[in-house]
């Protein structure tokens, strides 16, 4: 299988928010491992949170993708940058740790003006760079109802538009157990951050199949956009 890439927001990777992610999950999708101690979060927590520690702390826009047999990576970067620089800042306000159907992650409180427009727009305008979805590609996503399968075959992902809803993954499905005690580890960990902006596009790359991905390029938002 091809490289894949995933368009997403992550904060700077100086802001406290990645660093406390990272903590968490153990490792900086930009720098490696990352050694901390987490009050309250069980040792081995790799085993809680294999596949979010893989995809690194993210965001997902465009969920990861092969590139279409012409596109080049160069190609990716320049589409990605000119997108970005038509985008303004979405304030996300103070991220809170929600329970998604059995998996923990950080998300926006409320409704955030412009969030799904600025979403789809990701979506929408960077599809013509997506190889077509192999027979691998829909069986992974298994059972959908109409319109979930409908999304899929158009845009390479189900889970777009408005079936969008942002969140930043904490851990993998874990169990009626132990995550009321993994998510109160998870609040105060994450207490006190402040405003979350989401103000920029960053590449992450996965080289082979299950290979962990990998922070690349980010594309900031104008400064002075509105």
């Amino acid at each position: 299988m091809a490289r894949r890439y995933g368009i997403y927001f992550a904060p700077d990777a100086a802001a406290p928010l990645w660093q406390r992610a990272s903590a968490w999950l153990g490792r900086d999708a930009a720098a490696g491992a990352v050694a901390a101690d987490i009050p309250g979060l069980p040792e081995g927590r790799t085993g809680l949170m294999a596949s979010a520690i893989r995809y690194g702390f993210h965001a997902t826009l465009k969920a990861p993708m092969v590139l279409g047999p012409d596109v080049t990576e160069a190609e990716l970067g320049a589409r990605v940058a000119a997108l970005a620089r038509t985008l303004a800042p979405v304030s996300l306000g103070p991220l809170q740790v929600a329970d998604l159907d059995g998996f923990l992650a950080l998300v926006p409180e409320g409704e955030r003006p412009g969030l799904v427009d600025l979403a789809a727009r990701v979506v929408t305008e960077l599809d013509d760079l997506r190889a077509p979805l192999s027979a691998e590609d829909r069986a992974r996503r298994g059972p959908l109802d109409p319109r979930a399968a409908e999304l899929l075959e158009t845009w390479g992902y189900p889970h777009v538009l408005e079936r969008f809803q942002f969140h930043m993954t904490l851990t993998d499905r874990v169990s009626d157990e132990i995550r009321p005690g993994i998510r109160r580890a998870a609040e105060n960990w994450f207490a006190g951050l402040g405003e979350t902006v989401l103000d920029r596009l960053v590449i992450f790359t996965e080289d082979a199949p299950g290979a962990a991905f990998v922070r690349g390029p980010e594309f900031p938002f104008p400064r002075d956009a509105k």
